[in-house]
């Protein structure tokens, strides 16, 4: 499954649109008296009930939420062209959506693969295949093409541990020739550029007295609650061995300071196993009229000063 592709509200929205629809189309059928088409729905409702309550509930296997969801979806769409003869063949873009929201790109595009030909055949007068060829391979182009970006910039990051943690950060290297760019960009356009420096106390010290699995658990929780909190275009990366630096494009100081705050808030509600609740410092630094070396200097000053407390 894909781990926080979207924020946990955006998919509780999902959920809960998902059951509330289904709910009202259940009960439109009981109002209509239409009986026999009644027991699809009501299962489908039950079964979103059980994804909506799953992922609230922040199940350490998360991902049987979004197949439920994911079955409930072709299931809605299958009893739709079974029970209508003349269903639309615009039915079969609510499963492959879906599929792209909810699976990995491969995974995805196998699955999708499979649900063109499958509903076609199901239909009862399928369109010609030559046309109906060039529409389903140009509606998987289009759902899979965002996917396909969105792994690219993945790839284009470097991990903060190569060895050990899936946590995606930039290295110290790319991450000042990013801020370096960003620098630039700000300076020649008149725009906005804010620095937080974040400081992980807890980071040497978990890995000296519980291993390295609770440093990767520190090093992945930051990285979630900063690709959860902050904007595809903001850029985290490691500047020290517990030192990050977060890249605030177009940012000013007081929304640099929203910022910080949110994300102090949502790390210190953050308890691990190990090391019990996070403790993360915090502090904005923003450039001023000065070379691009004196600004790295004095983010690295603020590091040092957040390290001795």
């Amino acid at each position: 499954m894909t781990r926080r592709l979207f924020p946990k509200r955006l998919m509780t929205l999902a959920y809960s649109a998902s059951l509330v629809l289904m709910m009202g189309y259940a009960l439109w059928l009981y109002g209509m008296g239409n009986y026999q088409s009644l027991s699809i729905p009501a299962f489908l409702t039950l079964l979103l009930l059980a994804a909506l309550l799953l992922h609230l509930g922040q199940t350490t296997k998360g991902y049987i939420a979004q197949v439920l969801l994911l079955v409930g979806t072709c299931l809605a769409v299958l009893n739709a062209i079974f029970n209508y003869p003349y269903a639309s063949i615009m039915w079969l873009g609510l499963p492959m959506a879906s599929v792209f929201l909810l699976l990995p790109l491969w995974t995805a595009l196998a699955l999708a693969s499979l649900i063109g030909p499958l509903v076609w055949l199901a239909i009862s007068h399928p369109p010609q295949p030559i046309s109906f060829l060039f529409g389903y391979i140009t509606l998987l182009l289009l759902l899979a093409l965002p996917r396909w970006e969105h792994a690219r910039h993945k790839a284009l990051l470097h991990v903060t541990d190569p060895n050990d943690s899936d946590c995606d950060a930039y290295n110290i290297d790319t991450l000042k020739e990013r801020l370096h760019n960003e620098y630039q960009r700000a300076a020649m356009l008149n725009r906005r550029l804010a620095v937080l420096v974040i400081h992980l106390p807890q980071l040497d010290m978990a890995e000296e007295q519980f291993g390295a699995r609770a440093k990767i658990a520190l090093l992945n929780t930051l990285c979630s609650e900063v690709n959860a909190r902050c904007r595809d275009h903001d850029v985290l990366g490691r500047a020290g061995d517990a030192t990050f630096w977060l890249v605030l494009p177009d940012t000013s100081e007081s929304g640099a300071l929203l910022v910080r705050e949110r994300l102090h808030y949502s790390l210190s509600q953050c308890v691990l196993l190990e090391t019990g609740q996070l403790e993360a410092r915090i502090a904005a630094c923003l450039p001023r009229k000065e070379s691009f070396e004196r600004y790295v200097h004095r983010l690295n000053a603020r590091a040092d000063a957040l390290a001795n407390g």
